[in-house]
């Protein structure tokens, strides 16, 4: 059996693997078109900081170990430039010789990964305008970053907040463009706002709702233009707005695509073609959430793809049911997680979703080194369906997303995380951990014994005295900041000071992160009261309206 793979990676080293590992007579041949065959592209952001400081660590298999331990023939800077699908035979080109030839094939496999987005704009193609896609595409940006100050990124997803980051560990001055008022668009915007604190923090000039529309070159220097004006003197400008499936040799085959261009498969990853398979960011999967087939551009998927080709080209039955979509990233000091859809996505496919936000220590706070997280889960209301989750803190972030990752596949709805038997002790978790609090408060919200309102519902509450604005933090916490209109009455005094609290209106409170308004929400209702504790607190509800005041200036 003849197996042509095209391209390396992710997706095509690990199916060109996996099948040698089930059949030891198969020939297999890789062509890839760059000059590495399998690198790690994950961690180029970090080659560019040097915080990865050898550029031999990011190459994982090399043509020679391929062939010495696999027995698999892989053919670097090789490009497939066309399919023959009647004859079973692909056209090549040898890009040093620039020599053409025809490979044949019983299976193949299309493993051709996605490209940067680049539309159509003025000064697009300058060579100051870099992409981050390849070791050669971070070794450019390496040495363009030697004798520069002032760096321009444009795009605020993981690839462009990884660079951010790695320029600003070059001592660069970083201004950072994102077309919608915020980064990462897939996470809600409370939490988001933590994001943009950490940011700017770290100098990151943020251009939020900044659309660009082009560059320009001059004396070296590249001005980037905006609808709202131009902004001059960058030394090079990193473009990380997304990728797209690289899918033109499928569509030049007449292979079935979707309307976004991915290449479209079955269960089995075969595609329109019987002989032709493909895996990797060039295919729509299925999202588990949402039921839509889609691109998702992740290295867990896609390695999980190519195995699963592997195993059905060798006769066994395996099958792909999707993915999650399960990331995250680094910003500095933050761990910033999510796996599923948010809130706001969530609503706007018309799904009843309803939330729960905490802000938890990652570890028992009587151990040293203690600090807070935010932790938000979205389930569907009435079913409890887990929709998804948004994570962020210095530590215990990707714990948390992993375990609620792990409940999702295995069908558990939100108030069943309560029962997650999860590993305790000081240094790592709390005897109830936040994973289990997510159910506590899912179960409450579902049985009526807690009503939330959150952070942008607050400036809407009325402050004309037909409601109970409470704030149950201390006196010295209410000293030192407030939302105005919330009267304090520390929980600690609630029950003697009832008569303070008329019956009949609505009460909504607030403390610093949740706990203490639930508890006197609690109290409140245990005497009759129609009490509503704010999600996530003082904490949250003052991080999105610092964000929004930050964005003014």
């Amino acid at each position: 059996m003849k197996v042509i793979i095209v391209g390396g990676v992710a997706a095509g080293a690990s199916a060109a693997a996996r099948l040698r590992r089930l059949d030891e007579r198969a020939e297999i041949t890789i062509f890839e078109k760059g000059k590495h065959v399998s690198f790690a592209n994950c961690g180029l952001p970090y080659y560019v900081g040097n915080v990865i400081r050898a550029e031999g660590s990011l190459l994982l298999v090399t043509p020679e170990l391929f062939k010495e331990r696999f027995n698999i023939e892989v053919k670097t800077e090789h490009e497939v430039v066309s399919i023959d699908r009647a004859r079973k035979e692909t056209e090549v080109k040898d890009l040093k010789s620039g020599q053409v030839f025809r490979a044949s094939y019983d299976v193949l496999v299309l493993a051709t990964g996605s490209t940067p987005l680049k539309p159509k704009m003025e000064g697009i193609d300058l060579p100051g305008v870099m992409t981050l896609r390849s070791v050669e595409d971070a070794r450019a940006i390496k040495e363009k970053a030697l004798g520069g100050k002032k760096v321009a990124v444009v795009g605020g997803g993981f690839i462009g907040l990884e660079a951010a980051e790695n320029l600003v560990h070059l001592r660069k001055e970083v201004h950072l463009y994102q077309l919608l008022p915020q980064v990462l668009p897939a996470y809600d915007p409370e939490v988001v706002a933590y994001v943009h604190h950490e940011l700017r923090g770290n100098g990151v000039r943020l251009h939020l709702g900044a659309e660009v529309q082009g560059f320009a070159e001059e004396s070296g220097r590249l001005t980037v233009k905006t609808k709202e004006g131009d902004d001059r003197g960058y030394d090079f400008v990193l473009f990380a707005i997304g990728v797209r499936p690289d899918s033109g040799l499928a569509a030049a085959a007449g292979l079935e695509l979707t309307p976004r261009g991915s290449i479209v498969v079955d269960e089995h990853l075969r595609t329109s073609d019987p002989y032709i398979y493909a895996a990797g960011d060039a295919v729509a999967i299925l999202n588990h959430v949402t039921g839509d087939r889609q691109m998702i551009a992740l290295a867990g998927p896609a390695n999980k793809e190519g195995r699963i080709v592997a195993d059905n080209i060798a006769g066994r039955d395996s099958v792909y049911r999707g993915a999650l979509g399960t990331s995250i990233l680094k910003v500095f000091s933050l761990a910033v997680g999510m796996v599923g859809i948010g809130e706001k996505d969530a609503l706007r496919r018309g799904i009843k979703a309803r939330s729960v936000l905490l802000a938890p220590a990652d570890h028992a706070t009587y151990y040293p080194g203690a600090s807070t997280m935010i932790l938000k889960l979205v389930y569907e209301e009435g079913s409890q369906r887990i929709l998804g989750a948004q994570a962020l803190g210095p530590s215990g972030v990707d714990k948390r997303i992993d375990v609620i990752a792990t409940a999702m596949k295995a069908g558990m709805n939100a108030s069943e995380l309560k029962e997650l038997d999860l590993a305790y002790a000081p240094p790592f978790g709390s005897a109830k951990d936040p994973i289990n609090m997510l159910g506590f408060v899912a179960e409450n919200l579902e049985d009526g014994l807690l009503k939330t309102f959150h952070y942008d519902e607050v400036d809407a509450l009325p402050r004309d005295g037909s409601i109970t604005l409470l704030d149950v933090r201390t006196e010295e916490e209410y000293r030192a900041g407030h939302i105005k209109g919330f009267k304090n009455i520390p929980i600690d005094e609630l029950r003697e000071r009832l008569k303070e609290i008329p019956n009949g209106k609505k009460v909504y409170l607030h403390c610093l992160s949740g706990l203490r308004s639930y508890l006197a929400a609690r109290l409140l209702m245990n005497e009759g009261y129609d009490a509503s504790s704010l999600d996530g607190g003082y904490l949250v509800y003052m991080a999105y309206q610092d964000d929004v005041a930050a964005r003014r200036r």
